[in-house]
């Protein structure tokens, strides 16, 4: 494998603006990449602008009636059409939507593209990992699904096992929808639970069809976990099912609204969990896909505490060159937080919670922690479809 880890960027995806009092703020975007270069990460990567995905790369995930209906409330925002998800409280249409959106389908595409060919090890978008998009309608602030729109790519270059892991507190449905009846890709989703959260999918009995059973693995996690639960159940459930699996290519979305601080959801995890999972992806990715790693952003709604250290963090993993978590953020970051946001930014690349610990699936299970009871029902739901032992 040749060349340097790349880093997507293309300061245009900032215009994936759903206005001013929208939960998506791009800022959040912006000051990712303003801190990646203030800690000097970005001379430890390859940084890329890839070109926009353009309509027949679109049409591996999208239907085209579904593109249309983006170009033409793109042109016109006011004649969003919502049946097809346009136009909605949380996709509101905005001009120029189709363009950014394509753009930053085209940073996960040639991400993957790159992965593949062996022009990097590892490619991270941080702005990517709209994981709810759907074939014929936008969901959930995603219009075009980057995630799936690069998995695809891969099978179309000629990878035969891809597997997604899924970290946002929310259940990755389009991704999950995409590729439901094919045995070609595994998908594991982590999230809060489908009870208590958007989109309300994501049970751990949806498990794929068609000749794909046991392709779709679901942890529905109850509201309220923390760093140990949390950190039990990837390990509980991912490392078993990747080594059985065997992917080709390991592709990660690392949406930060897991996050205590996250206002849209209710989990309890920390910043320093957040980063141990990345780390284990990275391994998991060396251990069982040849290293061939392409990591995306997601969700995430504390724009300035929680979401520029979380995916500053994945870009230093991805490059090898991982920041410790007692660092002290830069001062003159910090002072353009405050100029863009008018708020206060944290002072540390941790929430004080490092090292994070928790306990392996093999120390025991406990009929009344409710952590356990979903660990055990993803497990019970596909391990045996799999050959595995639940």
């Amino acid at each position: 494998m040749s060349g340097r880890v790349q880093l997507m960027w293309d300061e245009a995806v900032t215009g994936y603006d759903f206005g001013r009092d929208h939960p998506m703020d791009p800022v959040r975007l912006a000051l990712t990449r303003s801190l990646v270069g203030a800690l000097g990460l970005d001379r430890e990567v390859e940084v890329v602008a890839a070109k926009a995905a353009g309509e027949s790369t679109l049409r591996l995930v999208h239907r085209e009636d579904y593109i249309g209906a983006v170009r033409a409330a793109s042109a016109d925002p006011a004649a969003a059409d919502q049946a097809y998800g346009l136009g909605t409280v949380d996709d509101p249409a905005f001009a120029g939507m189709h363009e950014v959106s394509a753009l930053i389908a085209g940073q996960s595409v040639g991400a993957a593209e790159a992965v593949w060919r062996g022009d990097a090890p590892h490619a991270v978008n941080f702005a990517g990992g709209l994981h709810h998009a759907m074939p014929g309608a936008a969901s959930g602030f995603c219009v075009y699904n980057d995630a799936a729109l690069a998995i695809a790519r891969l099978l179309e270059l000629g990878a035969e096992r891809v597997a997604y892991v899924d970290v946002d507190v929310h259940h990755g449905d389009g991704v999950q929808a995409a590729f439901w009846e094919d045995p070609r890709v595994l998908t594991i989703s982590l999230h809060e639970h489908p009870r208590t959260l958007f989109p309300q999918t994501g049970w751990p009995e949806e498990t794929g069809a068609g000749g794909a059973e046991g392709g779709a693995v679901n942890v529905a996690l109850p509201a309220g976990t923390g760093d140990a639960g949390w950190l039990r159940a990837f390990h509980s459930v991912v490392p078993e099912l990747l080594a059985d699996f065997r992917p080709q290519v390991l592709v990660t979305q690392h949406g930060a609204d897991t996050h205590f601080e996250d206002p849209l959801a209710h989990l309890a995890v920390s910043l320093d969990a957040q980063r141990a999972v990345q780390v284990a992806c990275h391994e998991l990715a060396h251990e069982h896909a040849d290293g061939r790693w392409v990591a995306l952003g997601g969700g995430g709604y504390a724009v300035v505490e929680v979401v520029p250290r979380s995916w500053t963090h994945l870009v230093g993993i991805a490059a090898e060159r991982p920041v410790e978590p007692t660092t002290m953020i830069p001062e003159g970051w910090r002072q353009e937080v405050y100029a863009r946001t008018r708020q206060p930014a944290p002072r540390r690349m941790t929430d004080g919670r490092w090292p994070v610990s928790w306990a392996a699936w093999d120390e025991g299970y406990d009929p009344a922690d409710r952590v356990d009871q979903a660990i055990l029902a993803a497990r019970r739901a596909v391990f045996p479809l799999r050959g595995l032992l639940p």
